[in-house]
């Protein structure tokens, strides 16, 4: 379309424009998408960092000990310190199974079977203390079978 020239020699624009492929600008320009690229891959970096590599015992960097709990010396203290989260504690001997698919680990204390506590964690691994005399702290879950189901986020050797 063409400018229209009024009497007084003034031009104004065409009330209706032309929207052909040639007056349109994409807005994936390559400074924009590498720009995207450089966003996504800072992410991904950064994300690999802050989860710990794959590592569950340093979450958060809140390990006092290394990563083996099989030698891990008495007073030992493995986890999270988040105190709001897991505030509820009980100790124990750390046995292997759950009961009826509810935790895969449970500590043994005095006063039977009745007395187990059926632990399950996604923060600590728990497999690296069977047997041993530990105090763990946690939040306690809902459970249909176990008398007392937790999540635990936190490991002391006793």
């Amino acid at each position: 379309m063409e400018k229209e020239v009024k009497d007084n020699g003034i031009q104004e624009k065409p009330l209706m424009h032309d929207f052909n492929k040639d007056n349109l600008r994409s807005a994936f320009t390559p400074k924009v998408v590498t720009l995207l690229i450089l966003v996504i891959a800072v992410g991904v970096i950064s994300g690999y960092l802050i989860s710990g590599k794959g590592n569950p015992l340093s979450v958060g960097g809140n390990t006092s000990a290394g990563g083996n709990g099989s030698s891990a010396a008495k007073g030992t203290v493995i986890g999270s310190t988040d105190t709001a989260t897991f505030k509820d504690s009980v100790s124990g001997t750390l046995k292997e199974g759950g009961i009826d698919g509810e935790g895969a680990f449970h500590l043994v204390r005095p006063g039977g079977d009745s007395q187990n506590v059926y632990l399950t964690s996604g923060i600590v691994d728990l497999s690296k203390f069977i047997n041993k005399n530990i105090k763990v702290w946690g939040q306690t879950q809902k459970a249909q079978h176990a008398g007392w189901l937790m999540d635990v986020g936190r490991i002391e050797v006793l």
